[in-house]
């Protein structure tokens, strides 16, 4: 049976999609294919055709996702201020909307314990976002911001992030996001001798 052109790309894309969802929800090492193949709507067979492990998969997904996430987030940064932006990251629905939210906050600590390989593609993939986050908070201190501070940065709206999804107390929970917007905000202004 022949296929119409873009098939293979389209079954692939499902694929990446659905692990990618799944990942972010439940962690990497908590989901198998038959679960994510299942859940796409084919079989643990059709995997193979796409991928050659698992592991390539996991590179795949975190590509697809930290690129999106990169495209989506340049154009929310122009010409918005700080407090803006924090509380659209560190928000209750993005909270509560761990499948579709960021997957550095989601998958961070895991793929730490992942190949070399898997780990320089979230590096890599993650870098444009640093660099637009560096841009972005070098014009809000009217300073030059370097790369690492930026990666700082991201990691205090990541932490606090997780955190706050840890902790099963609303109130609680609400409490913790609302702290990280207040440290947020302090660090965006920092100018290297004091926190305003």
């Amino acid at each position: 049976m022949r296929y119409a052109a873009g098939h293979n790309e389209a079954i692939r894309n499902r694929i990446v999609e659905v692990a990618s969802r799944l990942f972010r929800e439940e962690g990497i090492a908590a989901v198998g294919l038959a679960r994510i193949m299942a859940k796409a709507g084919l079989t643990v067979g059709t995997f193979y055709t796409h991928f050659k492990s698992k592991e390539a998969l996991v590179r795949e997904a975190l590509r697809q996702t930290l690129d999106a996430r990169h495209e989506g987030l340049a154009p929310a940064l122009d010409g918005a201020d700080v407090e803006t932006v924090v509380r659209s990251y560190l928000s209750p629905a993005h909270r509560d909307d761990v499948g579709g939210g960021c997957a550095v906050a989601a998958l961070v600590s895991e793929v730490a314990r992942h190949p070399r390989a898997t780990r320089h593609t979230f590096v890599a993939h993650n870098a444009p976002t640093v660099d637009s986050l560096a841009a972005w908070l070098s014009r809000q201190r009217g300073m030059k911001v370097a790369a690492a501070d930026a990666a700082a940065f991201l990691a205090l709206l990541a932490g606090t992030l997780q955190l706050s999804r840890a902790t099963p107390d609303r109130a609680a929970s609400d409490a913790i996001l609302e702290a990280g917007v207040r440290a947020a905000i302090r660090l965006a202004s920092y100018r290297g001798d004091q926190l305003s």
